[in-house]
C-alpha cells in the first residue's frame, strides 16, 4: 500500500532530512586519513542521542541480512557499497567511504546516502562520485507529478550508461515515511514512460549505486556488506525527495552541497 503525505507531514519529514543533512555533512567532515570506522559510528550515536531521534537501522533484521544490525550508521570503503557494518578499520589514504544513514524524528523518517574519497583522490574514484551524483540529480528532476516510476529508473540507467558503468537491479529506491522501507520499490534501470504514475505527497528515497565493472555483488562474511563481485570500487549517492504539485523537493539537501551538473 502507497501512503501520500500531507504537506503537514512532508514538512515533518524535512526536519528529519535536515538532521540526516546534518549529520552526514559531519561525517564527511570527520573521514580522515587514521580515523576508524567504530569512532564515526559511535560519534554518530551521540548525534542521535543528543537530537532524540532514532536510528532505523539499530536491531534492523530484513531478509537479507545475518540477524539484527547492531549500528546506526552504514559504513562501506572501496568495493563495499550497501550495508557496511562498521568495525575496526583504520582509513587510509585515498580510501572512498561510503556513508547512509537513516532516522526517525517524531515519527517520520529520512533517509540518505553520500560518497567521499578520503585523503588524496584518484580521478577514477572522483569520475564514479560524479556519475551516481548526476544520476541522482536526473532521477530527481524525474520526480514530478504525472511522470511514470520508469522515467526515474530510466533517467539513473542513462546516465550510468553515458559513464559506462553497469547497473545492478537487486537494490534500489523506495518508499518511505513513516517507516524506512515502503512501497514502491525503485529500481536504478528501467524504461521511461512505464509503472506508477506519480502524484503529489508521495515520498522517495532515490539512491543510485554504480561499480566501477560489474553489476553482480558478493556479500562480506558478517552478513550486511555488500561489495562488488569483481573487487572495483563504488559510490552511493541518496536523497529523500518529496513529490508536490510543482518541483520536486529534497529532503535530505546537504547546506554545503550543490547538485551535480548533468553533463
Amino acid at each position: 500500500m502507497i501512503e501520500l503525505k500531507t504537506p503537514a507531514e512532508i514538512e515533518r519529514m524535512h526536519v528529519a532530512g535536515r538532521f540526516v543533512a546534518e549529520v552526514l555533512t559531519e561525517v564527511g567532515r570527520l573521514a580522515d586519513v587514521g580515523v576508524n570506522l567504530l569512532d564515526l559510528e559511535h560519534h554518530v550515536r551521540g548525534m542521535i542521542k543528543r537530537r532524540g531521534a532514532e536510528s532505523c537501522y539499530w536491531d534492523y533484521a530484513p531478509s537479507f541480512g545475518k540477524g539484527p544490525f547492531r549500528n546506526v550508521i552504514c559504513l562501506s570503503v572501496n568495493d563495499a557499497v550497501l550495508h557496511g557494518l562498521p568495525h575496526d578499520y583504520t582509513l587510509r589514504d585515498g580510501d572512498v567511504l561510503s556513508a547512509d544513514l537513516a532516522v526517525s524524528v517524531d515519527g517520520w523518517v529520512a533517509d540518505s546516502a553520500r560518497t567521499v574519497v578520503v585523503g588524496t583522490a584518484a580521478e577514477e574514484d572522483m569520475r564514479i562520485i560524479r556519475a551516481t551524483e548526476e544520476a541522482l540529480e536526473a532521477a530527481i528532476e524525474m520526480a514530478r507529478p504525472g511522470n511514470r516510476l520508469g522515467d526515474i529508473s530510466a533517467a539513473i540507467w542513462s546516465v550510468a550508461r553515458d559513464y559506462g558503468y553497469p547497473v545492478n537491479s537487486e537494490f534500489g529506491g523506495h518508499g518511505l515515511g513513516r517507516t524506512m522501507h515502503e512501497e514502491p520499490h525503485v529500481s536504478n534501470k528501467g524504461r521511461a514512460g512505464r509503472g506508477l504514475t506519480l502524484r503529489p505527497g508521495l515520498t522517495l528515497a532515490l539512491e543510485p549505486w554504480f561499480a566501477g565493472t560489474t553489476d553482480r555483488i558478493v556479500y562480506d562474511a558478517d552478513g550486511w556488506t555488500i561489495r562488488s563481485a569483481d573487487g572495483s570500487r563504488t559510490a552511493h549517492s541518496e536523497h529523500t525527495v518529496a513529490i508536490t504539485g510543482d518541483a520536486p523537493l529534497v529532503l535530505t539537501r546537504r547546506e554545503s552541497e550543490h547538485p551535480a551538473r548533468l553533463r
